[in-house]
């Protein structure tokens, strides 16, 4: 009798101790979801976490001095997507690298180079999720902000911004840390600094939240 009593009170504390511990781990969640969303309420940045990734777009050899489609200032954007890199690292956070399949000057520049273990794609189209396994890749990381930088600003970077807001992600474009060139349309040059500006503005707001490397290094 005294035993069966011992074993009763020694279930009872067991159950006791299991409540308490579902209960202060039901009571951490709740103040976690509560934090995020009174940090999005009263504007407060969301920091760099486990389910944010750097994609790193298009930054090879081609685009440079010597290469066979060189950019307006393309070492400038190479050098912030570097701090960009340098910042992810120093946080063992996701980067990927992207590069575009070309047959000559493919080799990404030493500002970007991939570390041992960091993802690289490399891909046909503008878009980085397009024929690749980018998306599979971010869905199994558990990703779901990107901070996105590279080139071109029009075509390769303003491609994977509008795909991955597309597909759910969030999407922050660093703009300095990109760079593209003058084109001649209709008999009319649009020199490079108009192409970047017209292009990061429709991406402003609907598809992204544009920034420079400065303030994304110390606000994120």
């Amino acid at each position: 009798m005294i035993v069966a009593a011992n074993d009763s009170a020694t279930r009872i504390s067991n159950l006791n101790r299991w409540m308490t511990a579902v209960l202060t781990a039901a009571f951490a969640a709740i103040l976690f979801i509560a934090g995020a969303a009174s940090a999005e309420e009263d504007g407060r940045v969301r920091r760099l976490d486990k389910k944010t990734a750097l994609i790193v777009i298009d930054v090879q050899a081609f685009y440079f001095s010597g290469g066979f489609m060189p950019l307006v200032e393309p070492e400038k954007a190479s050098a912030n997507c570097g701090k960009l890199i340098g910042r992810f690292r120093s946080e063992d956070l996701v980067i990927v690298h992207v590069g575009h399949n070309v047959s000559k000057d493919g080799g990404f520049h030493a500002d970007v180079t991939p570390a041992d273990g960091e993802k690289v794609i490399i891909k046909d189209e503008v878009s980085a999720f397009n024929g690749t396994g980018l998306l599979d890749f971010l869905r199994a990381k558990g990703i779901d902000r990107l901070v996105i930088c590279g080139m071109q600003t029009h075509m390769c970077v303003e491609g994977a911004v509008r795909a991955g807001y597309d597909l759910g992600f969030e999407c922050i474009l660093v703009e300095d840390a990109c760079a593209t060139r003058s084109f001649s349309f209709d008999g009319r040059v649009v020199d490079a600094a108009d192409v970047h500006r017209l292009t990061l503005k429709t991406l402003e707001g609907g598809y992204a939240t544009v920034t420079d490397t400065e303030t994304f290094l110390t606000t994120y």
